[in-house]
């Protein structure tokens, strides 16, 4: 059902796989939409045309409608888990492609995930913004 239902963000699957994957049994829920609350915080460190701060889960939905606009995404991995007492963080990258351009993306990441009540309530992302600033800037290559 949720692979038919979240069927617009397939190129985004790589990442909400590894996301799912990350916390395991710490939430419920089959995808990464049914993960967060309602009113979840998702919050980037970086300004690359990103919002800083996204809050509930609809305007995370349509955020990432926007994304994967933009990019494609191949493949997530080099997952790395630490857990701690009201959730995690993990480190991971991405791999993909800008759609604009054909500029191949690859990236790393740390976010910080803290659960409430079984899902998502607020996200903390930190990335390689001058790898993502190249990937978006053709004149970087």
């Amino acid at each position: 059902m949720s692979k038919q239902r979240y069927a617009a963000y397939k190129a985004a699957e790589p990442y909400f796989s590894l996301v799912r994957e990350a916390l395991g049994d710490l939430v419920d829920g089959e995808h990464f939409f049914d993960i967060v609350t309602d009113d979840t915080i998702y919050e980037v460190r970086y300004d690359l045309g990103w919002p800083r701060v996204i809050q509930g889960r609809a305007d995370l939905m349509a955020a990432f409608g926007g994304y994967v606009e933009s990019i494609a995404l191949q493949s997530a991995d080099k997952l790395i888990i630490h857990k701690t007492g009201d959730g995690c963080i993990i480190e991971y990258e991405v791999h993909g492609t800008i759609l604009a351009t054909g500029v191949k993306y690859n990236n790393q990441f740390c976010s910080i995930i803290k659960i409430e009540n079984r899902k998502i309530g607020h996200w903390r992302d930190y990335m390689d913004s001058h790898s993502a600033w190249k990937a978006l800037t053709p004149s970087a290559h």
